[in-house]
């Protein structure tokens, strides 16, 4: 099995990217909104939009890379979960109210 690998940046690629421009369309609604808190938020979602960004860099750096594709790969896997995690904390403030 030298060749295990499960080529999981073909799909965190355009994942994070679809996930990068929700992160937009969230700091334009929590902006255009109004909210009391929105810095906050704003702070999150932008640090979401750059996680994802880094996500995507190195996703892309995996089906590019010769020598160090799985490294990229698992550093864009790293980053990516971590990125989803920050969007579902994100959303789980804005449907409960938790900050309002």
């Amino acid at each position: 099995m030298p060749n295990d690998r499960k080529n999981v940046s073909h799909h965190i690629l355009p994942t994070a990217a679809n996930l990068l421009g929700i992160c937009f369309l969230m700091v334009t609604f929590i902006k255009a909104s109004g909210l009391k808190n929105r810095t906050i938020l704003d702070d999150f979602a932008g640090l979401a939009i750059i996680i994802f960004l880094f996500a995507s860099i190195f996703s892309y750096a995996a089906m590019r890379s010769a020598t160090k594709s799985e490294v990229y790969e698992r550093v864009a896997d790293l980053i990516f979960i971590l990125g989803l995690g920050l969007m579902a904390f994100i959303t789980l403030i804005v449907a409960f109210e938790v900050i309002y």
